[in-house]
């Protein structure tokens, strides 16, 4: 009985066997045919670990194809690091074939940076060997041109083309497009500003671009900028026009407003000189007022007689007299 199980476990054990070696054989065939062997324990152990085996040793095959020898462990490290490993053969490859110094390592950080930014590996080693165009200003944002002021005023409106080249080197961690686009319309500006005339502008506008690109705007960025070409130049608003004519109204409205205080002043100063008469007038009434009492009281202090009253009398009537002529002949 104990033999019979014996041999059960053994066949079973062999059953296994023969089918883990079945399971993997066609992929270890494939890899030892191609001179790029891969043990069956490395198969086993990437099953293990959920690795997709097959396409694993399928970059290895890519790889030892064309001439470049990366251990299975660390094509598996990438894929398990999150990065897309048949993109990073290719690029690899390509760049070994344009002449461009890129080891696996490299490759890896590069692809792992662009992962989830829209850009790849491939990508980069595609742009470092054939250089791409950025359109300045980005048509995306919205704008068509950069708009800059010469010192006369003129607003000069500018398109720009910028052809740049990948640099490997400064990829990981270095700036990318919109950074380039951003100093380049800042160079642009202050070039412009910088001229004494729109006139120089229009007449070299190869000068904005040599300015421009003598400034290094690709420091610091994972590109090299090779040229800037200037695509479109063309004159916008007299922006020191708008500007004059803006403080002229400014300025007209302060004297406006100085002229209505002044006014205002006036009017209130009149209504006090106004108020001063009506003042007056009131105590030269008052003080008329006083004058039949203070007879009243002359007459009994004894200090005015009858004739003396009679003779005022005369004084009054006869100047009243004179008054009313002297209106009648002006008349």
């Amino acid at each position: 009985m104990l033999p019979t199980i014996i041999l059960v476990v053994i066949a079973i054990a062999g059953l296994v066997l023969f089918g883990i070696i079945i399971s993997f054989f066609s992929v270890w065939l494939r890899a030892w045919l191609a001179g790029a062997y891969v043990g069956f324990t490395d198969l086993v152990a990437m099953r293990l670990r959920q690795v997709p085996y097959g396409m694993v040793v399928d970059a290895r095959i890519t790889a030892k194809k064309a001439g470049i020898e990366i251990p299975i462990d660390d094509i598996e490290a990438h894929y398990l690091a999150g990065g897309n490993v048949i993109p990073s053969i290719q690029a690899l490859i390509a760049a070994q074939k344009a002449g461009i110094v890129l080891d696996w390592n490299r490759t890896c950080a590069i692809d792992l940076a662009t992962k989830g930014s829209g850009k790849s590996v491939v990508e980069a080693v595609r742009t470092s060997v054939d250089p791409k165009v950025i359109d300045c200003p980005n048509p995306a944002s919205g704008r068509t041109t950069i708009d800059g002021v010469s010192k006369d005023g003129i607003q000069v409106k500018v398109k720009a083309r910028v052809t740049v080249r990948t640099n490997l080197d400064r990829f990981v961690g270095g700036a990318k497009e919109e950074t380039i686009i951003a100093r380049v319309g800042e160079g642009i500006v202050t070039t412009i500003g910088s001229a004494e005339t729109y006139k120089v502008v229009l007449e070299s506008p190869d000068s904005i671009s040599k300015v421009v690109l003598h400034r290094g705007l690709d420091v610091g960025t994972a590109f090299e900028i090779l040229s800037i070409d200037i695509a479109d130049v063309d004159v916008g608003e007299n922006v020191g026009a708008k500007l004059q004519e803006a403080q002229a109204e400014a300025n007209k409205s302060i004297a406006q407003a100085e002229a209505e205080i002044r006014r205002a002043a006036a009017v209130a100063l009149e209504q006090e000189m106004i108020a001063r008469v009506a003042e007056m007038k009131a105590k030269v009434v008052e003080a008329e007022a006083q004058v039949p009492l203070a007879i009243a009281e002359a007459f009994r202090s004894g200090h005015l007689g009858v004739m003396d009253y009679y003779k005022m009398e005369n004084v009054k009537s006869d100047t009243q007299m004179r008054t009313n002529i002297s209106k009648t002949e002006g008349a």
